[in-house]
């Protein structure tokens, strides 16, 4: 890694990869470095992944491991005509793991149910009062999926009262694995597959494909089924888990997003009209769609934003849709008081030198515990749990760091009994402990996270993508850029570093803490820039000096295109600032 700024205006460390080809003014060359850095190379590879399709990344879905003993189960039982049961999870992956198979299902005309576990009173994953019901409604194979890889018990109690188990996941498994029928998980130690970056839902898929597949060797079907349709879905849900958008995940979200904007799911088409979107993103699933899927589990139960996917009644659907908007208002005000409290909480923990950050209070609403803790690890650039504290049991959610696995830590802790229940992945995980443990696990999280880091703080880094003069932050630059969407986790939007801009002038936008302003590039041309949140801090202090007029600054952001007065314009987002 190369070093460009040491410290900037906002006290961070700008890196570079530092093995790309030198040369500010080349655009070629420009996104050749941007390619490198997210690791692709070469012709072919470029080629695939600036037309990534599902036809080329999706391997044969049997490669994964136990797929063919799930699927001639499933297969079975569909043509038996059995009662299957799905059991999903209360996040967005969950929902749209366990509406990419109900619906499948449902046009092959199988009696299917569902089960989603509430957040509070179930909690994360099987749960034998609900495997009692399934049960007890005749349901004769359950399928989990998005969950499941962690449910010993659970399984083993579905299996003495008769169920046919299949577990589909991607979670991290225990040392034990479920004794189930068939256990479809690509983060199994035995599976060869290489898919271990996929959603839950993009595990679901997988698992339709080669059903269908199957089905159609039996010679079941009457009318093919498109599977692409189902895509919005598997986009939806692989966005909001933020898992990375490499590969096959790529092609899922490229194509989803395209089905998504043909309006085929109606309660996804619903929840858009009703929240004002004109036309599908990644930004507009992860953070609006997203949320409102996700509000009905935060606070209560995920039910609605299932039912609002399954929906073909449009007056049901805008019912739905309107209830999910206004659950995710409310949790926003909910989300906002906890987190005044828990930054209180926060503050404290970086005052005392600590490298990782751990808050806990009374029964704060579990439902925001992953938000917040996502915004704090973000303002501190440190490892974040969040938990509440109910009638002696401690629920929490942890986001981390790029350098520190807290799925890692969550298992260790769980092994040695400090946590009763724990799972995720590495840069996300959920755990339960009792409450007199919570001073055990602050400890071993601290401890844990110092040995990852091997005991030095981790710096307030930004990676840069590549460097430029500021006199090539062109519209013709921009469009080659937006080549590389869709952007999200481990393909984010190009951070570009501009050199040769000079000051020309600054002023406040709107009435809050936003500035705007532009500047001379090298070639005499002008680029305006934006900077939100500036207001108040070194940067936009010195912006707003008039004795820094004319002044050469190298600015940090992205590149973006502007609608203004009815026609479009390239905008530089600033981030950050050097001298």
């Amino acid at each position: 890694m190369r070093k460009i700024v040491e410290k900037s205006m906002l006290g961070k460390v700008w890196i570079s990869s530092g093995d790309y080809e030198q040369n500010l003014t080349d655009t070629k060359i420009l996104i050749n470095n941007i390619l490198k850095s997210r690791g692709v190379e070469g012709s072919e590879n470029v080629e695939r992944f600036l037309n990534p399709s599902i036809k080329a990344y999706m391997p044969d879905p049997f490669v994964l491991q136990d797929m063919e003993q799930a699927i001639k189960i499933i297969a079975d039982s569909v043509c038996s005509h059995e009662k299957i049961a799905i059991y999903g999870d209360y996040d967005v992956d969950g929902i749209t793991s366990t509406a990419v198979f109900v619906k499948y299902l449902r046009e092959l005309g199988v009696d299917v149910s569902w089960h989603l576990p509430t957040r509070e009173g179930e909690g994360y994953g099987l749960n034998i009062s609900a495997i009692e019901q399934i049960v007890n409604s005749g349901v004769k194979l359950l399928i989990s999926v998005d969950c499941g890889i962690s449910g010993v018990e659970e399984v083993k109690y579905a299996k003495e009262h008769g169920l046919k188990v299949v577990i589909t996941d991607h979670h991290s498994p225990d040392n034990i694995l479920p004794n189930a029928d068939a256990v479809v998980n690509p983060k199994r130690q035995d599976d060869t597959s290489g898919l271990t970056y996929l959603a839950g839902v993009g595990v679901a898929f997988m698992c339709v494909v080669a059903l269908n597949r199957e089905l159609r060797n039996r010679n079941f079907f009457d009318k093919e089924i498109n599977l692409m349709d189902y895509t919005d879905l598997v986009a939806l849900g692989t966005i909001c888990d933020t898992m990375p958008l490499i590969e096959l995940n790529r092609a899922f979200v490229a194509t989803g997003l395209k089905v998504m904007g043909q309006y085929k799911n109606l309660g996804l088409k619903t929840l858009m009209d009703v929240a004002g979107v004109k036309q599908p993103s990644v930004y507009v699933a992860g953070f609006v769609i997203g949320p409102r899927i996700n509000a009905a589990g935060r606070l209560d139960s995920a039910t609605p934003a299932l039912d609002l996917l399954l929906t073909d009644n449009q007056l049901i659907a805008f019912d739905l849709a309107q209830k999910l908007d206004a659950m995710n208002k409310e949790r926003i005000a909910i989300q906002n008081a906890v987190m005044l409290s828990a930054t209180e909480m926060a503050e404290q923990c970086c005052k005392n030198g600590k490298c990782s950050v751990f808050v806990c209070d009374d029964n704060w609403p579990g439902g925001v515990m992953g938000i917040i803790a996502g915004r704090l690890k973000d303002k501190y650039n440190l490892p974040t749990c969040v938990a509440t504290r109910c009638d002696n049991v401690i629920n929490g959610s942890g986001r981390s760091i790029s350098n520190v696995d807290l799925g890692k830590i969550i298992h260790e802790a769980l092994a040695l009994g400090i946590l009763s229940e724990g799972g995720g992945h590495a840069a996300a995980a959920g755990f339960t402990l009792n409450a007199d443990k919570e001073k055990e696990f602050c400890e071993f999280l601290e401890n844990s996270v110092v040995k990852q880091l091997s005991g030095k703080k981790p710096e307030l880094e930004v990676f840069v993508d590549a460097e430029m003069d500021a006199s090539g932050a062109n519209m013709k630059f921009l469009k080659k850029i937006d080549a590389l969407a869709p952007f999200g986790q481990a393909n984010p939007e190009p951070t570009l570093v501009l050199h040769g801009a000079t000051l020309k002038f600054v002023k406040y936008k709107g009435s809050g803490n936003t500035l705007s302003g532009r500047v001379r590039t090298s070639n005499g041309t002008e680029l305006s820039f934006v900077g939100f949140n500036m207001v108040g801090n070194a940067i936009g202090d010195f912006l707003l000096d008039d004795a820094n007029t004319n002044t050469t600054i190298t600015m940090l952001g992205k590149l973006k295109e502007n609608d203004y007065n009815g026609g479009s314009q390239v905008q530089f987002v600033l981030e950050d600032m050097a001298l």
